[in-house]
């Protein structure tokens, strides 16, 4: 017998994976990650590790993003439409499990845990839109849930599982002590759609640009974002921001710097409007060391070939500017 879980690296869903290893189950665990995720080392391989059990990894791209711009169920608090990615990973999950021959798919879910996705109407709803009514167990709460085919045919015993119920944690910080299991990630966390500044990053990019890239995301993560009619300029924070916006500048993208002073690499994307220029220029100047009234910026596409003089810009140009 072999089941798949969908493994975070949280408390619950190595819980849940520790319930059905405990039943004598081969368990294979699958996690996915987003071009929106957080956490910069995953922790599900950290837990898999210690669990002894295989990983695999799938990585979301273009198509997941699509999703995120037109979600069917809407969004959360923020742009995190929880709904619509749940059943997107769990189609996945479904594709992967026939492949590698699973007898079902369980995750470390808790019902009423979440105000979104965890209610006991979303629950159906996933697993209806998913393709997996009844064929996906949740181990933490099974026995305030509807018998699965897992339990149903007796591949799990349903009185060892368990009816954990909404926000509070105290059962399964008792379970972990039970299990040994001590070094696990606190809650929430590890997606960045649900907070609020990078949402509203999110929101601008969608706004101004129909296809949108994984590298277009991933420059959301970094540096400080404005925007200046059609162009959007990002200035880096520190020299490893600064070392990431030149990675990721497009070839037909401005970069800007202040020579023989601190400064940061400004990206100009858009329209190369001697307007957009001098705007990019100038946020250049007011984040640098160069204290002057009027500085020299150098510019260009592959070199700093080009430089104007500038003033920086006022902190209340500044905010009418900033995204997010």
């Amino acid at each position: 017998m072999k089941a798949l879980a969908l493994l975070s690296g949280g408390l619950d869903s190595i819980l849940a994976v520790k319930l059905i290893l405990d039943q004598g189950i081969n368990v294979v665990a699958l996690n996915f990650v987003t071009p929106f995720s957080e956490l910069e080392k995953n922790r599900a391989e950290i837990q898999a590790k210690r669990l002894k059990i295989p990983l695999k990894t799938i990585k979301l791209g273009k198509y997941y993003i699509k999703i995120i711009r037109n979600p069917k169920h809407g969004y959360g608090k923020n742009m995190n439409p929880c709904i619509d990615c749940r059943i997107f990973m769990l189609k996945r999950a479904k594709e992967y499990a026939k492949k590698i021959k699973a007898s079902f798919i369980f995750t470390g879910e808790i019902l009423d845990e979440r105000p979104m996705t965890q209610t006991r109407k979303a629950l159906d709803l996933i697993e209806k839109e998913s393709g997996l009514k009844r064929k996906l167990l949740r181990p933490l709460s099974a026995r305030l849930l509807p018998e699965t085919e897992a339990e149903m045919r007796d591949w799990i015993d349903r009185k060892k599982l368990l009816d954990i119920i909404g926000r509070q944690r105290k059962r399964q910080i008792e379970l972990a002590k039970k299990f040994r299991i001590t070094d696990y990630p606190n809650p929430g966390g590890g997606c960045l759609l649900t907070y609020k500044e990078f949402a509203v990053k999110v929101r601008d990019l969608f706004k101004y640009k129909k296809g949108v890239s994984i590298k277009d995301i991933n420059f959301l993560k970094i540096g400080r974002h404005f925007r200046f009619k059609k162009n959007k300029i990002i200035v880096g924070r520190n020299k490893d921001e600064n070392k990431l916006l030149l990675r990721l500048k497009g070839k037909d993208d401005y970069f800007f710097k202040v020579l023989d002073f601190g400064s940061p690499i400004t990206i100009l994307q858009g329209p190369q409007r001697k307007e957009a220029i001098e705007m990019a220029a100038s946020l250049t100047a007011r984040y640098s060391d160069a204290k002057k009234k009027k500085i020299l910026v150098n510019y260009g596409e592959e070199k700093l070939s080009k430089s104007i003089t500038i003033s920086p810009l006022t902190e209340k140009e500044i905010k009418n500017l900033r995204i997010g």
